[in-house]
């Protein structure tokens, strides 16, 4: 039988270490690798400062090679826009056995709406 978005949300999550943005900045000040899985014209717009960048649709075939993500005991804060494909994201990542994952609840929406810091490139237009 068929499972919908929500189901499928709703299972990935249950395995899952949610933090909020206070609690990701404290992992980062100690050295957490933040993993971005959005979409390439999303991270041009904006990202957290010093984040990994590989779409949620290419992450199985591109976790394993990139040099900031070979240690599957470091500590990963994975966000998305809100919270959807990271949590899919964070899942994922556990079941190819890295053992300290972290979803950003609320992802990029939540904390660039707060005083977080972001980071935008220099050919982009901040807005």
């Amino acid at each position: 039988m068929p499972i919908t978005k929500d189901e499928l949300l709703n299972s990935a999550r249950q395995n899952l270490h949610i933090i909020d943005a206070q609690e990701a900045e404290r992992l980062i000040s100690q050295g957490a690798t933040l993993l971005d899985v959005r979409e390439p014209s999303e991270f041009d717009m904006g990202h957290l400062p010093n984040a990994v960048h590989i779409p949620r649709g290419l992450l199985e075939f591109m976790v394993g090679n990139h040099p900031q993500l070979k240690d599957f005991k470091q500590h990963l804060v994975v966000y998305c826009k809100n919270g959807g494909r990271s949590t899919l994201a964070a899942d994922l990542l556990q079941r190819m056995g890295f053992n300290n994952i972290h979803m950003l609840q609320g992802g990029f929406d939540n904390w660039s709406g707060t005083v977080h810091k972001v980071e935008v490139p220099d050919n982009q237009y901040p807005g």
